[in-house]
């Protein structure tokens, strides 16, 4: 009963939180030092400290690496941008904190390089492209476009396609700041000042287009 015992309690292989954790900070170091192209699944053992058998019971593959990266990130943004977007009865300050929140994240190194990554790849492997859309900008447009739903529904937005809108508010709130970065235009990410510009402008046009009807 004891054996019994002491094998329910041992960690099942693959789901150790620390080791997994381990993993993904040598991968991140590798994708940032070495590109996602170059790198292998040997640099990624090298730069964890494990063995390769451990790193294949938990990652099959580089790109499961990279996506699992890209996950944990992402979940921990579209969980703060729910919390936002909570309060349907004033869009435009509710726009104003989100859009904020969207341009600082898409314009940061972590995103631009990712974004980079994903694309410089997609022809070869437009799974890897799909999933992270689908998973990042899709999501996220689908998350506003909920918001916008609630806003028409109590009146305080009037519009006929929320995704639409949705999408129009994310090029809106990034325009002239995401392009620059993912070319190299501008290496350093934009002060905040530019941000809340940027995203001043952005409401304010939004809500001349969008706003309640008299």
């Amino acid at each position: 009963m004891s054996q019994t015992l002491e094998r329910s309690e041992r960690t099942a292989a693959g789901e150790n939180p620390v080791k997994r954790r381990q993993i993904l900070s040598g991968a991140q170091k590798v994708f940032v030092s070495m590109g996602f192209d170059a790198a292998s699944m040997d640099d990624v053992v090298r730069a964890a400290g494990v063995s390769k058998s451990t790193l294949y019971v938990y990652f099959r593959s580089k790109e499961e690496l990279f996506t699992a990266l890209i996950a944990e990130e992402r979940e921990r943004y579209m969980n703060e941008v729910i919390g936002i977007l909570a309060d349907p009865s004033r869009p435009a300050e509710t726009l104003r904190i989100y859009g904020i929140k969207l341009a600082t994240k898409m314009s940061s190194t972590e995103v631009v390089r990712a974004q980079r990554t994903v694309i410089s790849v997609v022809e070869r492997m437009p799974e890897l492209g799909a999933s992270f859309y689908e998973s990042g900008p899709k999501r996220a447009i689908g998350l506003l476009s909920s918001y916008f739903d609630a806003a028409v529904a109590v009146g305080t937005l009037a519009m006929e396609d929320t995704e639409l809108a949705a999408k129009q508010f994310v090029e809106l709130a990034s325009a002239g700041i995401l392009r620059c970065r993912l070319f190299g235009y501008e290496t350093n990410g934009p002060l905040p000042a530019e941000i809340e510009r940027n995203v001043d402008s952005a409401v304010k046009l939004f809500m001349a287009g969008y706003g309640p009807k008299p």
